[in-house]
């Protein structure tokens, strides 16, 4: 059991001197505030968040999960721009990108449970909403967040309401609907590395009935190195341009009814993510050795050549020095109020998203390993919820669930392996249907009991083409799962809320995402000295199958809620139990880049604190996460979670200078802290993928007249320029070192609203 000793030690071994004597200040100001609180105006000094996260409005502290919210009018003071950004400031969160070098990838890891791969074959153990629309795949997530009405971090299964995909937990990204105000915001940013960023929001009533809001953005930043031997290549590596727009119209006949329909796109060039590639250290025949298709011998310096930085990339292959990815949406949400008891709700999308990226592996001028990539996904998601009361001391949220997506990857025409072709052909269809409802009760003003229950049934019809020879291998599998969740709340006399909940949580099986293992099947079963007979006994029984289903069990208490008129703080205490969960393990075989399912039991624990304190002038938000995560022997050897970090803070100490004149000026900083943590499932010292602790700080000065016509900013973010890895994989013949594309920023920053 971990102590409160322990968890202390670790924070004093782990963190640099500065940042551990601003953790120390922490208690120390909250103690100045209670201490002035006399002194103080009676008048609170900031209002409580209403959040969705149950599908049902509720203040933050009534909520039985732990929840992280985010106001989407601060996201730019906190230098956060995008899902990466959230990922700095939320305890036990660990966003990275990693998917086929892609740089809008997006691969949150939650207590342990995320994903590293991106393929259709694959699904996220963290599901992203948008207005309630599940987001199926990873790459083109990292969205632009502006003009956004909140964030939400949802900690731990949420099987209950958010049905598969989200073991690990849930972010909702809620979108601001129009109104009949009529406003015109203009933001921009110009700064160091090529920052251009420019955004416009529009919102106007068009009637008594109707109204409607626009956003335009583009956003652009130059790389952080070069393809020294490709002089064409149209970006720079690390480098992002990105064009996105939405578009929403209300329409509202009645106070009992209303209709917004959103339509949304993005397009996103760029160059390929930085990383480099590790060779002498594993020292393999195959590379070090020369026994490769091209017999030629690579060294590190074949990858970072005399002069180059190793942000520079050594690839001589066009193709893969560039990377887009591009989506499109619409969403129809209608909401009807059946009477004062009942509400009932219609959430239908339709999204399409492409992509291309892939990677160099062998990172050197020769067409050793080489990947280009291009996927795309189709899917249509249908929600049909009636909410409301069913007496006054009950209510209730209800509702059925279809989600459908087909989706493809190709690797093949420009792809090689070992210097020879190499083939990816990946297809596969999953439809999803669901039946969920969701009971509170209060027994009396100070205690009440929710429970939920939620069926899901999943099919999968997968197919796999790695070898021509072979040909395309297909498989079918369903699976069902019946989710559940039981909590109390408690308020005590000071109006703070202790809960305790239990909640489960369910995934659907995975095919592997990168069958090379069929090859090898192949010849093992005579190969082309009998061809016929090997292709049949292939397709009777090969590697290319499904693994059982995910399930989780999450044991939490918490407290949560408002200490004084000055501080809010949320603890939560969490046990969770994961089975039979699938990590991938990517190793070069004799087929080609194999990656297989590993499948694990799990347990995660540790301790979560959220604190917010606002006194006069002065605020301070702090997030401290503290995890263990056991999982069970493998084959004589020990795996870890991967990209899970077991220590996480963030403090962001504000204070806001009243001038003469009632102009204003906003100090603010921020700071991030990720303790080390692991590239793949093994803390092996001699696999070389352990990943340092990073340590990143934001700063803020913004100038705001007394008229507030305008707020102009100086910000800084990784100030002291950091630079960390994302991931390491160690294949067996290389290590793949992914760079982080989270250089330091100095700029200005200029609103304006009207």
């Amino acid at each position: 059991m971990t102590t409160h000793t322990d968890v202390s030690k670790t924070l004093a071994s782990k963190l640099s001197p500065v940042a551990l004597a601003v953790a120390m200040t922490v208690p120390a100001l909250t103690n100045v505030a209670v201490a002035q609180e006399a002194e103080a105006t009676e008048e609170q000094q900031f209002e409580a968040i209403t959040v969705t996260a149950t599908k049902r409005p509720q203040v933050i502290y009534e909520v039985p999960i732990a929840l992280s919210a985010f106001d989407g009018d601060k996201l730019a003071a906190q230098g956060i721009t995008d899902l990466t950004d959230v990922g700095k400031f939320v305890p036990n969160l660990n966003v990275t990108g990693f998917s086929a070098g892609h740089t809008s990838s997006v691969n949150p890891f939650i207590r342990g449970i995320g994903l590293q791969d991106h393929l259709i074959t694959t699904d996220p153990g963290v599901s992203v909403y948008v207005d309630g629309v599940y987001l199926g795949r990873q790459v083109g997530q990292n969205w632009s967040l502006n003009n956004i009405q909140r964030i939400e971090v949802l900690r731990g299964p949420q099987g209950t309401l958010y049905g598969r995909n989200s073991i690990g937990g849930a972010i909702n990204i809620i979108t601001k609907e129009p109104d009949q105000g009529d406003v015109t915001k203009i933001n921009t940013e110009f700064g160091t590395r090529g920052r251009v960023k420019a955004d416009l929001f529009l919102n106007h009533a068009l009637s008594d009935t109707v109204a409607f809001n626009a956003n335009l953005s583009f956003n652009k930043r130059d790389g952080l190195g070069e393809f020294i031997n490709v002089p064409n290549a149209e970006y720079d590596v690390g480098e992002t341009e990105d064009v996105s727009g939405r578009v929403s119209v209300k329409w509202e006949p009645s106070n009992d009814f209303r209709m917004v329909l959103t339509a949304d796109a993005n397009n996103g060039d760029g160059g390929l993510r930085p990383y480099t590639v590790l060779i002498d250290e594993v020292g393999s025949a195959r590379y070090f050795g020369g026994g490769n298709g091209l017999g030629v011998e690579l060294r590190n310096t074949d990858v970072t050549p005399a002069g180059a930085d190793r942000y520079d990339n050594a690839t001589g292959t066009e193709a893969v020095t560039g990377v887009s990815n591009e989506a499109r949406g619409i969403a129809l949400t209608t909401e009807w109020d059946i009477n004062e008891d009942y509400t009932a709700k219609v959430v239908a999308s339709q999204r399409t998203s492409k992509y291309k990226a892939g990677l160099d592996d062998d990172g050197t001028v020769f067409s050793l390993d080489q990947f280009p990539e291009r996927g795309e996904a189709d899917q249509t998601s249908i929600e049909l919820q009636l909410n409301g009361y069913i007496n006054e001391y009950t209510d209730f949220v209800a509702g059925l669930y279809y989600f459908n997506e087909e989706g493809s990857n190709r690797q093949g025409e420009d792809s090689s392996f070992d210097g020879g072709g190499n083939l990816l052909e990946l297809d596969q269809e999953t439809t999803s249907k669901a039946a969920y409802i969701n009971l509170r009760h209060d027994i009396n003003d100070e205690l009440s009991v929710s429970g939920g229950l939620r069926y899901t049934k999943d099919e999968k019809d997968a197919s796999a083409n790695v070898f021509s020879a072979l040909g395309t291998i297909f498989d079918s599998n369903d699976w069902n799962e019946l989710t559940w969740e039981l909590a109390t709340n408690y308020t005590f006399d000071n109006g703070m809320t202790g809960y305790a909940t239990i909640q489960s949580g369910y995934q659907s099986g995975q095919y592997p995402a990168r069958p090379y293992c069929l090859i090898g099947q192949f010849f093992g079963a005579g190969g082309f000295d009998d061809i016929d007979g090997a292709q049949a006994a292939v397709r009777a029984n090969n590697c290319f199958t499904a693994s059982d289903n995910i399930t989780a069990t999450n044991y939490e208490v918490g407290i949560k809620g408002r200490i004084n008129e000055y501080m809010d703080m949320s603890v939560a205490v969490f046990n969770t139990e994961f089975d039979d969960l699938p990590y991938q393990v990517s190793r070069v075989s004799e087929g080609g880049f194999d990656t297989a399912n590993l499948v694990v039991e799990q347990t995660s624990r540790g301790i979560e604190l959220d604190t917010t304190l606002n006194y006069g002038n002065f605020s301070m938000m702090t997030s401290i996460g503290y995890m263990d995560v056991d999982v069970e022997e493998q084959a004589g050897f020990s795996p870890v979670a991967p990209l899970t970090p077991d220590l996480t803070l963030a403090i962001g100490p504000q204070y806001t200078f009243e001038l003469d004149g009632g102009d204003s000026i906003r100090v603010r900083a921020d700071y991030s802290y990720r303790s080390e943590m692991y590239g793949e499932p093994t803390s092996a010292p001699e696999r070389m993928t352990e990943l340092d602790s990073r340590e990143l700080v934001n700063f803020d000065i913004a100038y705001t007249p007394a008229d507030e016509a305008y707020t102009v900013a100086l910000y800084g973010r990784n100030i002291f320029d950091e630079r960390y890895d994302n991931a390491r994989l160690n294949t067996g013949d290389y290590i793949l070192q992914i760079l982080s594309n989270d250089a330091s920023e100095f700029g200005v920053r200029f609103s304006t609203e009207f």
